[in-house]
């Protein structure tokens, strides 16, 4: 089981981590910072490997392997087990996704607020987020996700610090709301990472954030679709 370093610190760009075994172009470390897609919904890191003589390899994909991270690179032949390297993030790439990822947290904490929505799907890219809601019986959906949108980017503004913390199971989902996700928290999970804004959401996640809702900046709406009934998206981005 590799560490996870991005839970501890989601600021972390480098990191020194040895080669724990190697698999065809899939690297496994016994640490990372490297947070693998599609876990979260959140795309993959991107970045490099420093070897020990100044060369790098390039990260070009990291995938969660159960509780194991495969980093798939560029060119995996100088690399084996024992081996100490330098993991070094596509930070801007990183960045994008982690405003974006608490913009997500608060859109869906104003329309779990209002209307008791849940997230039934969702991905972040660097370019932008899709969400899939469940906003069945809300007769005019897109403007609520309008309205939405706009208490969204009232409460970014407002410059709240961001907490991570861990908590025992059992204490965690006596948090109301703590999983807002349509499918349930796995069961194996002993201990529970919780995202909190304080006043706004607290929430299971796993995934990088940002430390205050300023560095979010604006939430861009860009379309609505109906998928169902029962499954309504919103493609969105953030301001440069």
């Amino acid at each position: 089981m590799a560490k996870l370093l991005y839970q501890l610190d989601s600021y972390l760009r480098e990191f020194d981590a040895t080669v724990a075994r190697v698999e065809g172009r899939k690297v496994y470390l016994d640490q990372t910072a490297f947070h693998p897609g599609p876990s979260g919904g959140l795309d993959t890191d991107k970045g490099w490997l420093v070897l020990p003589d100044g060369s790098r390899v390039e990260v070009l994909e990291a995938v969660e392997e159960g509780e194991e991270v495969a980093h798939i690179v560029s060119d995996a032949s100088r690399l084996e087990p024992g081996l100490r390297v330098r993991g070094v993030i596509d930070w801007d790439r990183r960045y994008r996704m982690m405003r974006l990822h608490t913009a997500s947290h608060v859109l869906l904490s104003v329309l779990y607020g209002r209307y008791g929505a849940l997230v039934t799907g969702g991905h972040i890219t660097p370019e932008g987020a899709r969400d899939d809601f469940d906003l069945s019986g809300i007769q005019d959906w897109k403007r609520a996700v309008a309205e939405a949108v706009e208490e969204a980017n009232r409460i970014l503004a407002k410059c709240i610090e961001v907490k991570v913390y861990w908590l025992p199971r059992e204490e965690a989902l006596r948090i109301p709301g703590v999983v807002k996700l349509a499918e349930r928290l796995p069961p194996a999970v002993s201990q529970v990472r919780i995202v909190e804004i304080p006043g706004v959401d607290v929430q299971a996640d796993g995934g990088p954030h940002v430390r205050n809702t300023c560095e979010v900046g604006r939430i861009v709406l860009q379309r609505l679709e109906s998928k169902g009934a029962r499954r309504k998206r919103a493609y969105y981005t953030v301001e440069p």
